[in-house]
């Protein structure tokens, strides 16, 4: 197991304090960042999971344990290391590209 949250990978975080219409509450969320990153950096590049799932613009509908979650890629961050809590499990590799198909989307409009 690696001594560094890997990309894909599932955590619970807690995203207090928050502002305006951030996401609340400690919630999972997905880490996005690269793992050479996630290696030298204390903070990590996440995607927060919500359980609202609508078919907003920049959200992808996955099931996560069993669970339908929409991962809020609206609501990309980066957060110290230390707002991670328990590793929860890893994205199947077909949400993975579905996630970062549509990452890579936000980022070259």
């Amino acid at each position: 197991m690696a001594k560094y949250p890997e990309q894909s990978s599932i955590y619970w975080f807690d995203p207090e304090p928050v502002k305006g219409s951030e996401l609340r509450k400690i919630r999972p969320c997905i880490i996005v960042s690269p793992n050479e990153m996630n290696k030298s950096l204390s903070t990590v590049l996440v995607v927060p999971l919500t359980s609202a799932v609508r078919p907003w613009p920049f959200r992808v509908s996955l099931t996560i344990l069993g669970h339908k979650s929409s991962a809020a890629c609206d609501q990309l961050r980066v957060i110290d290391k230390v707002r991670l809590k328990a590793q929860i499990g890893a994205l199947k590799k077909s949400d993975s590209a579905l996630l970062f198909g549509m990452l890579q989307s936000i980022l070259t409009e």
